[in-house]
């Protein structure tokens, strides 16, 4: 059941608090855009984040105007680079690009991904 006070109380926050949303985050694996050719594995890695996050930021601000709540960021976070860049054999600097070129098309705040797991070794990826 809902409690007029609950309501009023979550009124109080958006409009005296400012109360927002910080981040909605979009999490895409990339495993499998590994491919031997660099090329192919930056292409296959701007295909599928503009496939699977095209429309994050337009259904964030729908979320926005819906609810009255500001979301202020949109962001993606994505399988460490480095694993796909070993198994790639790519080029960091050239899926930098990708991933880039994919937040700019997609309009994206933030876009996550060169964090490396080496507590447990490292590959030529993350060096």
């Amino acid at each position: 059941m809902i409690n007029l006070n609950d309501i009023m109380e979550t009124i109080n926050m958006i409009s005296e608090e400012n109360l927002d949303i910080r981040t909605v985050t979009m999490g895409i694996s990339l495993l499998d855009c590994a491919d031997f050719d660099a090329k192919s594995a930056c292409d296959k890695i701007y295909e599928k984040i503009v496939r699977k996050a095209g429309n994050l930021v337009k259904t964030g601000e729908e979320i926005e105007k819906q609810y009255g709540i500001p979301i202020i960021n949109k962001r993606i976070s994505l399988t460490p680079i480095s694993q796909v860049i070993a198994a790639s054999k790519g080029d960091p600097v050239k899926v930098a690009y990708a991933l880039q070129r994919a937040a700019d098309t997609v309009g994206v705040d933030f876009i996550g991904g060169y964090s490396a797991l080496v507590q447990k070794g490292y590959t030529k990826g993350d060096i």
